[in-house]
């Protein structure tokens, strides 16, 4: 049986508001990623008969008539004489997955196989996957890289944005967009053309900038936001403003310890969701505070940042492809997004790049690792990629690696936390302008990496890069192991300094 968009909170109804408010699993993503035995409907028909008899247990019910998911790389056993490469190299067969969703399940189908992150994370993730990629490249995956870029592709097709993940209660938001970044990466390693891309990298840019060109300064519409010189960026969004189904529990409580409406809360936790740094003192108005968020008030640097790769590859593929008039159209887009950037989002007196909060009128107070982006990206004159270095070492850098933010929080993407994504994303930045603090936090976050492994003989979803343990922590669920974008950068920097000798 297809799978259809229907969400677990949507089919189930008060079925799914018992399951989660009854905590019948400790982890709120558990009920929404399990598989049920028989035709929802039925199932749903059932509890309403049966839930007011005597004697009632809704957790045998639920364990009658649903499959509890597994972690995503259940049967993996690490062996004890692999070192870190050949250890990564034996993971990527066990987090390859196939969707094959059945009897209504929440997990939506793509054609080809896909990398998934590991543990509790059994689906496609939009950004992880990118990170993963880079692992795969290097291993000479090359059938895989292509078949993770068009189960991505395929997603875009289908619903004009690649959810956050493939469930269907991750419809409504989307990641930091990172086809582009795929696309190039696939050409370098001879995946696919660009071009057969195009169509998706189109969809995927119409979904960031719609309703733009119609907005005033000081208006916003769904991700697109108007700034008071006219020029349009893009926030991190959610079309919901309800409890995140997957963190039911978690978002209720958030809201409840909020003074604002619990509809905006729900509508910042899910946008902090789509920024994939759920959640961080980033959004924050006091820093260890969630109740305070306030994502959809916040142009954020990452975002925007990776926007312009997107359109520079489109403008790229399009020039190739003989669309000229589109290829002029994307570039210029390129241009003024650069710009807009330099005006609102390079912060001089702090020399980097910060989130510019919409309230305000002015940038946020804390630098956080996305301030490489831009040099990621190509955003960067020379001289702001210097002084973005200088803060960078002066404000995150730390023992492991670059660090996430300034504020020690609780939360998973504050400090003492590194994530192998912005160790990424800040190596190949500095690189990009020649600068020497790139290498060093390669060779800090390998150094962490190695010491985690030859304790734990495993690769974790984050890493603690203040001190000397390199156990990650914090969040809203327990440390993960796996791990998909672990395992890719460090795979990619390992397979670096193999070539390098």
């Amino acid at each position: 049986m297809a799978a259809d968009t229907l969400t677990p909170a949507e089919r189930y109804q008060e079925l799914f508001l018992a399951v989660q408010e009854g905590e019948v699993f400790d982890d709120s993503k558990t009920f929404v990623d399990c598989v049920p035995r028989d035709d929802p409907e039925q199932i749903l028909r059932a509890y309403r008969r049966e839930r007011n008899r005597e004697g009632f247990d809704l957790a045998v019910f639920v364990g009658e008539h649903f499959d509890e998911p597994r972690p995503a790389h259940s049967g993996f056993h690490p062996h004890a004489s692999d070192d870190l490469a050949a250890h990564i190299e034996r993971l990527w067969d066990p987090l390859t997955h196939r969707a094959s969703p059945r009897l209504m399940g929440s997990l939506i189908d793509v054609p080809t196989p896909y990398p998934v992150p590991g543990g509790r994370f059994r689906e496609l993730y939009y950004w992880d996957t990118y990170f993963s990629m880079l692992g795969l490249a290097a291993s000479g995956r090359t059938e895989s890289v292509r078949d993770a870029v068009q189960a991505i592709a395929s997603l875009i097709d289908r619903y004009g944005h690649m959810p956050n993940g493939n469930r269907t209660y991750y419809l409504s938001r989307s990641q930091p967009p990172m086809l582009a970044c795929m696309v190039e990466l696939a050409e370098a390693c001879g995946a696919l053309d660009g071009r057969d891309m195009l169509h998706a990298l189109r969809r995927e840019h119409a979904y960031w900038v719609d309703g733009a060109h119609a907005l005033r300064p000081g208006e916003a519409h769904r991700a697109s936001v108007a700034m008071p010189d006219g020029a349009v960026l893009q926030r991190y969004w959610d079309d919901h403003d309800s409890p995140r189904e997957e963190s039911y529990r978690e978002d209720v409580a958030t809201a409840s310890a909020s003074d604002r409406p619990a509809h905006e809360v729900y509508r910042d936790l899910r946008a902090g969701a789509a920024s994939g740094w759920d959640f961080s003192s980033r959004w924050n108005d006091v820093p260890d505070d969630l109740s305070t968020i306030r994502t959809t008030q916040i142009v954020p640097v990452d975002l925007n940042a990776l926007l312009v790769v997107l359109e520079r590859l489109v403008a790229r593929l399009s020039e190739a492809d003989g669309d000229h008039e589109s290829a002029e159209r994307f570039a210029a887009a390129a241009a003024d997004r650069c710009a807009a950037i330099d005006r609102w989002l390079w912060d001089d007196e702090a020399g980097a790049y910060l989130d510019h909060d919409l309230r305000t009128g002015a940038s946020r107070p804390s630098i956080v690792g996305a301030c490489v982006v831009p040099l990621f990206a190509g955003c960067a004159s020379d001289e702001q990629a210097r002084r973005t270095e200088e803060a960078v070492r002066a404000r995150l850098l730390r023992a492991g690696g670059i660090g996430t933010s300034e504020h020690e929080t609780g939360d998973q993407w504050d400090r003492p936390n590194g994530w192998a994504p912005l160790q990424w994303l800040a190596i190949e930045g500095f690189r990009r302008h020649h600068l020497p603090l790139g290498d060093e936090i390669a060779e800090r976050w390998l150094a962490t990496m190695q010491g985690v492994f030859d304790r734990e003989h495993k690769l974790i979803e984050k890493y603690e890069i203040d001190g000397d343990d390199g156990i990650g922590g914090g969040g809203e669920y327990e440390l993960q192991d796996g791990f998909g974008w672990s395992n890719g950068v460090t795979a990619a920097l390992l397979a670096e300094r193999a070539s390098s000798r």
